[in-house]
């Protein structure tokens, strides 16, 4: 992380209301702050200097991009954390990943644990991990690729990640999970593409959607 060189780009506000804010996270940004001052920046502390009181809800990894919800209140901090912890929320990534992947639909179902001498990895575990599913769908095939929406009914750290290199097509990009031609692409090829919540004020399903810039 030494080499933090986050993206100086405007929030790209997809809706705001009196409950809930979502933005677009661009690639590069950290979600929240990490340790010391060289990783001070990131899409909380940019969105609460233009929204004091929103409250963070949930994460996604530096290197991927896309749809991130937050509270305003903290009675919707609590609503949408809940949906989360209740895998009530249904969330839609894109990622292009290495070789071919088949069948074009399935689903993963490897528990996952943190790799403790090389956190922040994860890796596979049938005996202490916890369970982890996704589902997958293929949308396209290019050379040596496969564009892929990925649907996970869990939300573990870096779970699309390991799966993908579980079932040995790593996402492009990937700097701690892919090697060789595959870590050549410009940026991680994963974006959050669509999150779908029930608002936290009268419980109105609401789709969230930010199209995926690769």
């Amino acid at each position: 992380m030494s080499d933090y060189n986050p993206p100086d780009t405007p929030l790209d506000i997809l809706h705001d209301d009196h409950e809930l804010l979502v933005v677009d996270k661009p690639e590069g940004l950290l979600s929240v702050p990490g340790k010391g001052e060289h990783l001070a920046d990131c899409l909380l502390s940019r969105v609460q200097a233009a929204f004091p009181e929103a409250r963070l809800v949930h994460r996604l990894d530096r290197d991927t991009s896309g749809v991130m919800i937050f509270g305003r209140t903290p009675h919707a901090q609590r609503h949408l954390g809940l949906q989360f912890e209740k895998r009530q929320t249904k969330k839609t990534y894109v990622a292009r990943v290495h070789g071919r992947l088949e069948p074009k639909t399935g689903t993963v179902d490897l528990p996952l644990i943190v790799d403790w001498p090389n956190r922040p990895k994860q890796m596979v575990c049938h005996e202490t991990g916890k369970a982890a599913v996704t589902d997958w769908r293929v949308q396209r095939y290019g050379d040596d690729e496969t564009r892929v929406k990925l649907m996970p009914q869990t939300g573990r750290s870096h779970q699309l990640r390991v799966h993908m290199l579980a079932m040995g097509h790593p996402i492009l990009g990937d700097p701690f999970y892919a090697e060789g031609p595959a870590l050549e692409a410009p940026r991680m090829m994963l974006h959050a593409e669509e999150l779908r919540v029930k608002h936290p004020d009268g419980g109105r399903s609401m789709s969230f959607r930010a199209k995926a810039p690769f």
